[in-house]
């Protein structure tokens, strides 16, 4: 029997600032899209004509894999004892899985980089990493610079609890969204006007949401800008392993290890396995630094946000098994490169340019011809017809803090290739709709 409880209009029971602060973001239309998918998902039998979700980057196109693996050793499933799982752990992680995810980190980034076990800090995802080393690096009231367009939940992950400031970098189509030296400069100068500190700057790569990586030359100077203003660089590199190609991601520590680890101490990198094998429900993430006191320090806070003894032995196991992470690299960059094309096309059939990419699990589609005023206005109203009349949740641009209007981030790896094709042929009907209405004309 639930426990009614009056509500009584005053006096107001008061909360924690964090609790009625609105930084959490949760008002954006990234989130209200995902409420409107979940109030009438689409579903092949049951709900035919409910909301498809392309709105989530999640890697289902070799789940496959996975569970074969799974029957196949399911003795690993219940590794070690009953004992060693349940009883306590310290905040270092085993061992084992340490040395696991050292090596698969190497082993993703095609043998180009180097990592130590003993730097690896295992956190519960990404979202605990980045929030825990933006605890470290910046006190309440300091920024991170964050190039844009930027995934909307570090809206909520850096600055909701931390009360930190983002100082966004703003980029722009002509030259595909690549962070520049006079972008950074510039959102620098702008802290700066207002007497906010710049502790770090956080980019993603490959470049979310573009789905493009970063060039090891640009990766050299943004290198060369945080040491000149003596600040923290934060690679996030959840994306690691979805590049279509092995040759195309370059990582940070390649960077590094190429100059002797000179600087390297500002530098910090986050991974997890929610992207490239496509456990997010496993919450498994890692921040690597080259910094001694960043490494105690978070492993002291990630006590916070550990994983049960019992994931990290079993992806202990599955991480070390060389021959099965082989295939699965290989396999999955075959398949999400299929996956790309495939929307690409689509896309393109329906008159939809696209930027170019090259990993991930999204791309980012040009909607402004279809603008009657290119305001962040009017690309709302496009998203809520896009939402209600297509049933698509895809991304808006402003949600990503894109400052032009009518780009919108589309994913393409969490459902099957029948759902996207159907998801294709609704955007491709809406066109065909929007240029009988409008005359708009399809290229």
């Amino acid at each position: 029997m639930a426990i009614e409880i009056e509500q009584v209009s005053s006096p107001v029971i008061s909360l924690s600032k964090i609790a009625v602060s609105e930084t959490h973001g949760e008002d954006s239309p990234y989130f209200a899209g995902w409420k409107a998918y979940d109030e009438n998902p689409y579903d092949e039998l049951c709900n035919p004509s409910g909301v498809i979700q392309m709105g989530l980057a999640e890697n289902q196109v070799s789940f496959d894999l996975l569970e074969q693996y799974l029957e196949k050793h399911v003795e690993e499933k219940n590794s070690g004892s009953f004992r060693e799982n349940a009883l306590f752990q310290d905040y270092h992680g085993l061992l084992s899985f340490r040395k696991a995810m050292a090596s698969f980190m190497e082993q993703i980034r095609g043998g180009r980089a180097k990592f130590d076990p003993e730097r690896v800090v295992i956190t519960a995802g990404a979202t605990a990493a980045n929030e825990l080393l933006t605890f470290i690096l910046a006190d309440p009231g300091d920024a991170l610079l964050v190039p844009t367009p930027y995934y909307p939940g570090f809206d909520r992950d850096l600055r909701w609890r931390t009360n930190v400031n983002i100082v966004p970098v703003h980029c722009d189509s002509s030259n595909n969204f690549e962070i520049t030296l006079d972008a950074l400069e510039e959102a620098y100068k702008e802290a700066e006007s207002k007497n906010i500190k710049v502790r770090g700057l956080l980019i993603t790569n490959p470049s979310n949401p573009l789905g493009a990586t970063i060039k090891r030359s640009i990766l050299k100077e943004i290198l060369e800008f945080v040491t000149r203003k003596n600040i923290h660089l934060v690679s996030d590199e959840i994306y690691s392993g979805s590049s279509f190609s092995s040759d195309e991601f370059v990582s940070v520590a390649e960077i590094l290890a190429a100059q002797n680890y000179k600087n390297s101490e500002r530098v910090h990198i986050v991974y997890s396995l929610s992207k490239d094998l496509g456990l997010p429900g496993f919450r498994v993430g890692t921040i690597y630094s080259y910094n001694d006191q960043v490494v105690k320090t978070a492993r002291r806070m990630s006590s916070f946000t550990l994983i049960s003894s019992q994931t990290q032995q079993l992806l202990a196991s599955m991480l070390s098994d060389k021959e099965f992470t082989e295939n699965y690299i290989e396999t999955n960059r075959e398949r999400l490169k299929k996956r790309y094309e495939m929307i690409i096309d689509g896309l393109k059939n329906a008159g939809i340019e696209c930027l170019n990419g090259n990993a991930g699990l999204f791309c980012w589609m040009n909607l402004s011809p279809l603008l009657e005023n290119n305001t962040k206005e009017e690309e709302l109203v496009l998203w809520k017809l896009m939402l209600h009349e297509v049933k698509l949740n895809i991304s808006p641009g402003s949600s990503c803090h894109c400052s032009e209007p009518g780009w919108f981030r589309v994913c393409f790896a969490n459902m099957s290739e029948k759902t996207l094709e159907l998801a294709l042929r609704r955007i491709h009907e809406f066109m065909k709709r929007r240029k009988h209405v409008n005359g708009f004309s399809l290229q």
